[in-house]
């Protein structure tokens, strides 16, 4: 069932659940498997375990080199030996989500007979739909299978943020500290319409084959990468787009079927946007994409509240730290505040920051000193109030 070994100082690894998981849905799955990266070591007590939650289109490989790209790990800058989230100190842990493509039971996964066996085609569009409450439940799973009851911390930043926030509400004896980052208790109406768009882009590929490309041993490559480039316009900003771009022109890709060649040059920023599609298609499954974009749209922490954010934490006695930046537009500082004020009202223990800075919603990804201090500091802070041993 696991191919875990001992701890060191890196293990990849996964672990299949044989008894299966019930969604929200009200489907079952009789089996899934948690894909994982970890780092650091834990201790003797399992109390320096940090849990670090991917965004959308991230997966598990938070601090080393991408298999697939060989690009290096999504926060390299945040988790290793020294930094914020300090692997001489902490044990950190790293899934992949529930709906994944990257190891963890999704639409690329072979889906389940009746009888519980697997057949010999993916899951593709009939995976069932799942939430980040459906994530966060397999993901404990995962922690309780490694021999950890509670969680020193639980952090991450856009989709990875909603999840630490699901972790804090839904099991709050079990998380000492959570850390969403540039993240809300809700995907507003304006983000659900971005990820419409995407959908529709892929839904609109000749290649898109009604789900079932792999039949047909094509990918809809194109209406993915469209769907990528819409919402990476909105991880940035304006001014980050301006500073890095303006208008500036070059060559056009020599390549008939483009439309763009009839005007001989491009945009250095339509260019930027068309690398970060075609990278993007390498190494991301459209059937997940779909499921993981769902499933942000359905997040709604107060839903099971009558709407009332604040008994969603009510008692809770886990610490936190809400960061917003200044230029995100995706999840600006309002919806941060919103969430900071509901702690307050439910008597939690809340710290809010937010960080000046113009690279917009993907500045928790990039260097960003001031949130890099606040993120540290924080841990310290947290660590000296549950009695980790001191470096």
């Amino acid at each position: 069932m696991d191919q875990t070994a001992a701890s060191t100082e890196l293990i990849h690894t996964h672990v299949t659940f044989d008894d299966g998981i019930s969604l929200e849905c009200g489907t079952i799955l009789r089996r899934h498997t948690v894909a994982y990266r970890t780092y650091g070591t834990l201790n003797e007590d399992h109390s320096n375990a940090i849990l670090v939650c991917h965004a959308l289109t991230g997966d598990q490989y938070v601090a080393e080199t991408h298999p697939i790209t060989g690009k290096p790990g999504w926060w390299e800058s945040i988790v290793g030996p020294g930094l914020p989230i300090d692997t001489n100190r902490f044990f950190v842990i790293c899934p992949n989500v529930l709906g994944g493509c990257m190891g963890s039971t999704g639409p690329l996964s072979l889906r389940e007979n009746t009888d519980g066996s697997e057949s010999a085609e993916p899951w593709g569009t009939d995976f069932p739909p799942v939430t980040v409450r459906d994530m966060v439940r397999a993901q404990k799973r995962l922690v309780e299978h490694l021999g950890i009851d509670r969680l020193f911390a639980v952090i991450g930043g856009s989709m990875g943020g909603m999840q630490a926030l699901q972790w804090a509400a839904q099991y709050p004896d079990h998380v000492f500290a959570a850390l969403p980052i540039a993240a809300a208790s809700y995907h507003s109406a304006q983000n659900i319409a971005f990820h419409e768009v995407g959908r529709q882009a892929i839904f609109a590929d000749p290649d898109w084959h009604n789900g079932r490309y792999w039949e047909k041993h094509r990918l809809p490559a194109r209406g993915l990468a469209v769907a990528r480039m819409c919402a990476h316009i909105t991880y940035l900003s304006e001014e980050a787009l301006t500073r890095k771009f303006g208008r500036r022109l070059q060559h056009a890709p020599k390549d008939n079927s483009e439309a763009i060649n009839l005007f001989g040059e491009m945009f250095e920023v339509e260019s930027y946007l068309r690398h970060q599609g075609s990278t993007f298609v390498q190494r991301f499954d459209a059937n997940s994409y779909l499921t993981i974009t769902r499933a942000m749209d359905y997040f709604d922490l107060a839903a099971d509240s009558g709407g009332d954010l604040a008994e969603a934490f009510k008692g809770t006695a886990t610490r936190f730290l809400l960061v917003s930046f200044t230029s995100d537009w995706l999840f600006p500082t309002t919806q941060s505040r919103a969430v900071a004020r509901a702690l307050n009202r439910a008597g939690a223990n809340v710290s809010f920051v937010e960080i000046p800075t113009d690279k917009g919603h993907d500045a928790f990804l990039l260097d960003e000193p001031d949130f890099h201090r606040t993120l540290a500091g924080f841990l310290r802070g947290c660590a000296m109030h549950a009695g980790l041993p001191a470096l």
